[in-house]
């Protein structure tokens, strides 16, 4: 039942990827081109993931299984760190010169651009990468 619902909520998901038009690099990267063609839409699809989200993390916060019966999992770091910073930077600069994040670009795999294939690849390079670091640190 767990595998069935989160491929619901995957499903879900891709979809409004989709709708919002996510999954499209060009708009993603006129929305962060704030001196030329700027695109404003975008930040009505963030401002309404936050709202979600905001709900359900607040919902979340005062249960101790989930719906589903599994351990509620959620997390528990609440600094603003170094590590923190560099990621979401390198986040940002990746989104704003390939247009894709991860979610769209996984759900974008399936639509014959050979682009997405490279961002993907060196996607999950950065993040065996990065697992590989945090391995030699420890």
């Amino acid at each position: 039942m767990v595998i069935f619902v989160a491929l619901i909520a995957g499903l879900v998901f891709g979809l409004g990827l989709i709708l919002s038009g996510m999954a499209n690099p060009a708009k993603v990267q006129n929305f962060l081109d704030f001196f030329g063609a700027w695109d404003p839409s975008l930040a009505l699809v963030m401002v309404g993931a936050i709202a979600v989200g905001l709900l359900a993390f607040t919902g979340a916060k005062k249960r101790t299984t989930s719906l589903l019966g599994e351990p509620m999992q959620l997390p528990t770091a609440n600094s603003i760190d170094a590590r923190l910073l560099v990621g979401a930077a390198m986040f940002g600069i990746g989104w704003g010169l390939a247009g894709f994040c991860p979610g769209p670009a996984v759900m974008s795999l399936f639509t014959g651009h050979h682009e997405v294939w490279w961002f993907v690849g060196a996607m999950l390079a950065g993040m065996l990468a990065q697992h590989g670091w945090v391995k030699l640190r420890r």
